[in-house]
């Protein structure tokens, strides 16, 4: 039998810990088999000696967390227990300051900081992986924070309409109502980062703009930081034309899930096209984020797993 004990300053951190009616210690006691209690704001580990030094690791890393987010929801708790302890789970940079005061966000994973990292420091970046790794959200909050410093003019966020070719003719309302359903994803993200008002002000003002693929056509935009969403469903050509509307000081990021692609089967995916033609370019970047990055909630991981498993046979 070996023990383990974990010093915590004051009691809402300990309630921060342990969560609510011990959920979170409850996770950790069920997975690796230790005993969990507190007593004069110590945090008591015991159980087999791997397992106790498994848990204090874990909560040490739980603990950090809390003190720097605030909180420690539940997803928290198991991305910590899924990850290899080897690897730090928060990333050494500093948070990524957005409009909404006292938002501060930081890349989860070790993927994400990797991926923020490529932004930090390349002109133009792709980024695949899954649904619930972050593509989108951590490329918009990168995309504030540069507007926020001023160190460009202004954001432009893309998605291509690919279901639009066949299905907008048949939603009611005029141009803009029918494509409002393909750029939502992207107004949700930047809800995050800063209140509505601010968002209106800044589209009338040009700061911010939401647009589908096609009206990037003939444009060259200069000092923006662009954003392709959703970018495997453009077609190689629409790729090469979007990547040369940058314009002098601009920055682009490129993103989306290779495994969800809704071109035609004789089309292309430009992005897939680009990954291979682009490669080893300096000043361009290419992050691929796993199952592993996502932080969502834990049921998506496992949907994700579930459909990049082979398919039984059904039972006739």
């Amino acid at each position: 039998m070996s023990r383990s004990t974990l010093s915590v300053i004051d009691s809402q951190s300990l309630l921060i810990l342990f969560g609510t009616r011990d959920q979170h210690v409850r996770k950790i006691r069920k997975a690796l088999g230790v005993s969990i209690t507190t007593q004069n704001g110590e945090v008591h580990i015991e159980g087999s000696e791997p397992a106790v030094a498994r848990a204090t690791e874990l909560l040490e890393r739980l603990r950090e967390h809390a003190r720097q987010h605030g909180s420690l929801a539940p997803e928290d708790v198991d991305r910590f227990l899924e990850s290899d302890p080897t690897e730090g789970a928060d990333a050494p940079r500093g948070p990524i300051e957005v409009f909404k005061p006292g938002r501060l966000i930081r890349p989860k994973t070790r993927g994400q900081a990797q991926y923020v990292e490529a932004i930090d420091g390349n002109e133009i970046v792709f980024c695949t992986g899954p649904a619930g790794t972050g593509k989108t959200y951590l490329a918009v909050a990168m995309a504030a924070a540069e507007l926020k410093k001023e160190a460009i003019r202004k954001i432009v966020l893309v998605r291509p309409a690919v279901e639009a070719g066949e299905s907008l003719g048949y939603l009611p309302g005029d141009l803009q109502a029918k494509i409002n359903p393909y750029l939502r994803p992207l107004m949700d993200a930047l809800h995050e980062m800063m209140d509505h008002d601010l968002i209106r002000r800044y589209s009338e003002e040009d700061l911010i703009e939401v647009i589908p693929l096609a009206y990037m056509r003939g444009r060259t935009l200069n000092e923006a930081f662009i954003i392709l969403d959703e970018a495997q469903n453009t077609t190689v050509a629409q790729m090469k034309m979007f990547l040369t509307r940058m314009g002098m000081g601009s920055r682009i990021v490129v993103s989306g899930d290779i495994t969800q692609i809704d071109l035609p089967r004789n089309a292309r995916s430009g992005l897939v096209d680009a990954l291979v033609r682009l490669r080893g370019i300096p000043g361009i970047a290419a992050v691929a984020l796993t199952a592993a990055d996502i932080v969502r909630h834990p049921l998506v991981q496992k949907i994700v797993d579930a459909y990049e498993e082979k398919p039984r046979r059904s039972r006739r």
